[in-house]
């Protein structure tokens, strides 16, 4: 899997916060991490400069770097980053680098920022192009709580997208008991693949709370020819489904006819969207409403422990987010 199609951990809809930076003088810090794509107003100012749509510090006039630190929204291992210029021409960053560490508890920023700190080199000093989509893959397989994004001298950086799997604290949500979220982002719950996400990104389906609009969903074009949508999804622990909640929040004239879903157990992703996989029949088909939230559980059949779920609709269309309640198998 690309690694973009992943979660991006650092994403502010996840929790993820910019705690301090060494300088943001001419665009704040908490733009790195913001939800919405960058975008440039020509004639735009501020009393310190040029209004940019991300964060910039000053031109350094000594020796050294700029920096920031973030805490990751979801804890998990980062598979890579996009270091986004977007817009930064003359003004962007000449090269970059990335650290990371696991810090329990909430930190103050004089814990985080002390000689004490130890950081772990995730990405080496790298060199960045203006205006541009920066990939970088990163080989580190350990649980990171925390980041510390360096910049070489200085300059702007539109966002930073930092796409990883989800490692929660599985301990913790035990000893909470009762019934959890098993398809949640927030979870270690991924989507692992679609039939089309052509108006909005499949992982929207699992994202926390409830969507904000439309586009804050996972909704397909039309379908022109025969059969259905789908989306695969492995949840974050295998466990046994209770309850199941479908949201067509903001679909009113674009809403699925109706929707199903199946499980299987299986500790091979590569083929889950061959024939030969046993998928067997949680929710049947079962007709949906526009702009509602849908509630099933004396519905469902017992599957017994799953691990992955196929999610269908009918025949396309827009789902905000699929809530899957069930308990922990260890």
């Amino acid at each position: 899997m690309d690694f973009t199609e992943l979660i991006d951990l650092a994403s502010e809809r996840l929790g993820g916060a910019v705690l301090v930076a060494s300088d943001d003088f001419f665009a704040p810090k908490e733009n790195l991490l913001r939800a919405s794509a960058p975008i440039f107003i020509a004639d735009k100012y501020t009393d310190n400069g040029k209004w940019m749509d991300g964060w910039e510090s000053r031109r350094r006039r000594t020796p050294g770097f700029d920096w920031c630190i973030i805490r990751l929204g979801l804890p998990g291992i980062v598979r890579g980053v996009v270091v986004d210029t977007s817009f930064f021409r003359g003004n962007h960053p000449e090269h970059c680098a990335l650290e990371g560490a696991t810090i329990s508890g909430l930190p103050s920023q004089e814990e985080l920022t002390s000689d004490a700190m130890q950081w772990v080199p995730l990405l080496p000093q790298m060199p960045l192009k203006g205006d541009s989509q920066n990939p970088f893959a990163i080989n580190y397989a350990e649980r990171l709580t925390h980041l510390r994004f360096k910049i070489f001298p200085d300059g702007g950086v539109a966002r930073l997208r930092v796409y990883g799997e989800v490692m929660p604290d599985w301990e913790q949500l035990k000893r909470a008991g009762g019934q959890i979220d098993l398809a949640a982002a927030e979870n270690g719950a991924l989507i692992l693949s679609c039939s089309d996400m052509f108006f909005g990104h499949h992982q929207n389906l699992i994202m926390p709370g409830r969507a904000a609009n439309m586009s804050d969903g996972w909704e397909t074009k039309r379908r022109r020819g025969p059969g259905h949508d789908w989306v695969i999804i492995k949840l974050g622990r295998r466990g046994h489904i209770n309850r199941i909640e479908v949201d067509t929040a903001h679909f009113k004239g674009n809403f699925p006819e109706s929707c199903s879903l199946e499980a299987c157990d299986t500790a091979d992703d590569t083929t889950l969207t061959d024939l030969s996989t046993p998928w067997v029949t949680v929710l049947p088909r079962t007709k949906l409403q526009a702009h509602t939230r849908h509630f099933f559980d004396q519905e469902l059949l017992d599957t017994g422990v799953v691990s992955h779920l196929r999610f269908s609709i009918y025949p396309d269309g827009g789902v905000s987010r699929l809530r899957v309640y069930g308990t922990l198998v260890d």
